[in-house]
């Protein structure tokens, strides 16, 4: 069953940036070296570019980042070791949208110093924007470190980036990631969110269950959160829950096409077929779906409301002209209306584009005898023989259309294979049957 699409909480990832460079405190190991005797020129170029560094984080806080780079750029000139600048212009690279230079500028900050929180965060959080591997490292790494200012805000950052850069490639590991942000701020619904999401793709599906019902709980508007929770019910077959839950869902939005069409499914797989289709219509109508729309036509089919599936295979065929099941379909729903010739150029097409379409030919065998184009019936026949074992209606079938050919000899043996293998289970057509040899023996 296909789960109802939902959005990856965004507002959790987009704002893992931390927002301040680094503070005065540490402004008294700005260069990021041990300490050592310096000469005077030395000591004295040192205070001239923390001075720099001290105005550029003046400017940065007024967020006049044009007048911080020029001097950042300086203070990180020459080989520059000097860690706060390097961060600071990697901030300054970041607020102005240009990731390439700002994670350059937060490695080599890392490099300079690596036991600062914060270049760890942001270059693990501009990594995982890049969808690259390694941010999970500078990630793990801030995490083993202290934060500078509002560590408990800081922090459920920090895990939920990880999460974030972990999600594609170890589903089990960003779910503790998210979950440990939830430990953080319980009351969030979005850790919880991201975490279930995570445990349903890892295949965790009572963990993801009730990480979504926690989501919902905390933010009952949620429609992710349900849509997941409907996914993972229809997955563990509990379909009254899924029922229950969806219908909550379009209680909140009338609207919601993709919540209709996935009602209708959750209904079609506990029988109900009739509140199904209702729900598959209204799904389409608001919000065209071709899978919805052929759900839609094989319910119609099974009610017998030929007369509302044709146009809807009709359609499906105008945008997928090269689907064989479409066309079996379309021809068995057109034989049920006894439109045997519309029927017949249907099967025609599905076995063109499908060969080994092996139900196919014994329907096209059926029309095509009541097309009385009996030698198209028993190419068909022989056809469906080399993929299914005969059958005592394929026997019947094949003897008829051979008598009304006048091959009285493959009539004969072929009526004589039907008796021995329908064995008083067809006894209409077995008297039918004998009768039928009884005056073709006579016509030897």
């Amino acid at each position: 069953m296909r789960g109802v699409n939902f959005v990856v909480v965004a507002a959790l990832l987009s704002s893992l940036m931390t927002s301040l460079p680094v503070t005065a405190q540490a402004r008294s190991n700005a260069s990021g070296q041990t300490a050592r005797r310096r000469s005077a020129p030395e000591a004295e170029a040192a205070r001239a570019q923390a001075a720099q560094v001290d105005k550029a984080e003046d400017a940065i806080a007024r967020n006049d980042f044009a007048a911080a780079e020029p001097l950042l750029k300086a203070a990180t000139s020459a080989g520059s070791k000097d860690y706060r600048a390097w961060y600071d212009l990697g901030f300054v690279y970041s607020s102005t949208n240009r990731k390439d230079e700002a994670i350059e500028a937060y490695r080599k900050s890392v490099a300079a110093k690596p036991d600062v929180f914060e270049s760890n965060l942001n270059l693990g959080v501009l990594l995982a924007d890049e969808n690259r591997a390694e941010a999970a490292n500078f990630l793990r790494a801030a995490l083993k470190l202290k934060p500078a200012q509002n560590p408990q805000q800081v922090m459920f950052r920090a895990w939920a980036a990880l999460g974030r850069a972990l999600d594609a490639s170890d589903a089990k590991s960003a779910a503790e990631a998210y979950l440990q942000a939830a430990r953080i701020q319980p009351r969030n619904a979005e850790p919880h969110l991201a975490a279930a999401i995570a445990l349903e793709r890892a295949g965790d599906l009572t963990a993801a269950e009730a990480e979504f019902r926690q989501a919902a709980e905390l933010d009952p508007k949620s429609g992710e959160a349900l849509a997941g929770l409907v996914n993972v019910y229809s997955r563990e077959k509990k379909f009254t829950e899924a029922e229950a839950a969806l219908r909550r869902l379009i209680a909140a939005d009338p609207a919601n096409a993709t919540a209709h069409v996935q009602l209708g499914r959750v209904l079609a797989a506990q029988g109900k077929n009739a509140e199904a289709a209702a729900e598959l219509e209204a799904g389409v109508k608001s919000q065209p779906d071709p899978a919805a729309l052929r759900e839609l036509a094989g319910l119609h089919a099974l009610a017998q409301q030929y007369d509302r599936a044709v146009p809807e295979y009709q359609a499906l065929l105008q945008q997928s002209p090269n689907d064989a099941d479409l066309h079996y379909a379309f021809g068995i729903v057109l034989m049920q209306q006894h439109n045997y010739p519309a029927a017949q150029q249907e099967l025609l097409a599905a076995i063109k584009l499908n060969p080994d379409l092996a139900e196919a030919y014994g329907n096209l065998a059926v029309v095509a005898d009541e097309n009385k184009q009996y030698s198209v019936a028993i190419q068909a026949l022989d056809a469906r023989a080399r993929h299914l074992p005969e059958t005592p209606a394929t026997y019947f079938l094949r003897a008829t259309a051979y008598d009304h050919l006048r091959d009285y000899k493959a009539a004969v043996e072929n009526y004589h294979q039907f008796l021995t293998a329908s064995n008083g289970k067809n006894p209409d057509q077995e008297w039918k049957a004998r009768h039928r040899l009884v005056a073709l023996e006579q016509k030897k």
